[in-house]
């Protein structure tokens, strides 16, 4: 059976974010370590989950952490 692609799944691991959007790793782990709860985190146990439709909306209010190619 097939893994999934990134745009089919709902929860991205913070490898997986950086990945599919194109993200600056040193910013988005800044971002991860500086706030608590934000919209698009879950939690599973410690770890941090990324809700993917709700970080594609705070992507479009903060396209500074997209990596600059």
């Amino acid at each position: 059976m097939a893994r999934p692609s990134l745009a089919e799944k709902d929860i991205l691991n913070p490898s997986e974010a950086i990945e599919y959007f194109v993200l600056s790793r040193r910013k988005f782990y800044d971002l991860l370590n500086s706030t608590d709860g934000e919209d698009f985190l879950a939690y599973y146990r410690e770890r941090k989950l990324i809700l993917r439709v709700a970080f594609e909306r705070y992507l479009c209010n903060h396209p500074e952490l997209r990596r600059r190619i």
